[in-house]
């Protein structure tokens, strides 16, 4: 039987899950966007039944799935933070690997219909004017269909808009952008080979890449004069 891989994304307040046999897609569900209310009330909830329709619907069951792979954001703090210990809890518990891949990879892999070849920026939301940002590169190469050049950086409305007068041949991806894509999990399934190759994360030290502090943390180390540690 080809290897059964769960994967599921939180960087944005939309959320996603898909199913993935060898490298197709057999099943997927985007969670609707509800704000940032919903993320810190029910993300979760709604992950976990999403991932039931899925396994339901490719009629495989849970012990046929034989790894994890988690989008890693950056991206939105809660939802992260959620998905990710989703994800940590699931492979603990299934007794399975996770594996962790960039969200803003996964907005340009994830688009439906799929992207022509060509560089990409794909951007997210990090609010105070800003977006994580990192250039992709979509490629005819078979076993790397797509390739995040940099790590991601947060850059200024202004110098995303530079980037659209001066670089037009560069793609502005992400959501409200050029081409309006979020992050989807089914966009592991063309990436799955090289996630596989870069092998599993460590399931007691691994969180996301959540780009920045969260603005409640910020906002007690500024009050206390120190870093909170934990």
């Amino acid at each position: 039987m080809d290897r059964i891989t769960l994967a599921l994304d939180g960087s944005t307040y939309e959320g996603s899950v898909a199913l993935i046999r060898g490298s197709v897609v057999i099943a997927e569900r985007t969670l609707k966007d509800e704000g940032a209310a919903s993320a810190r009330g029910g993300r979760g909830e709604r992950l976990l039944p999403a991932i039931a329709e899925c396994l339901d619907e490719a009629g495989t069951k849970r012990d046929h799935i034989s790894g994890i792979v988690c989008g890693s954001g950056p991206g939105s703090f809660t939802s992260l933070r959620v998905a990710g210990s989703v994800a940590k809890g699931l492979a603990s518990g299934y007794g399975v690997d996770l594996y962790a891949v960039s969200s803003l990879l996964l907005s340009v892999t994830g688009a439906q219909p799929p992207l022509p070849l060509g560089e990409y920026l794909s951007v997210l939301d990090a609010m105070r004017g800003e977006f994580y940002a990192a250039r992709i590169f979509v490629s005819p190469e078979p076993t790397i269909p797509a390739a995040q050049a940099e790590a991601p950086a947060i850059i200024s409305r202004q110098q995303l808009e530079d980037v659209q007068v001066t670089e037009r041949e560069v793609k502005v991806v992400g959501p409200g952008q050029f081409i309006d894509v979020n992050p989807h999990a089914r966009g592991a399934a063309p990436l799955l080979e090289g996630i596989l190759a870069a092998g599993p994360v460590d399931l007691s030290s691994w969180e996301p890449d959540y780009g920045r502090l969260a603005e409640a943390q910020v906002r007690w180390e500024a009050a206390h004069g120190r870093k909170l540690t934990t």
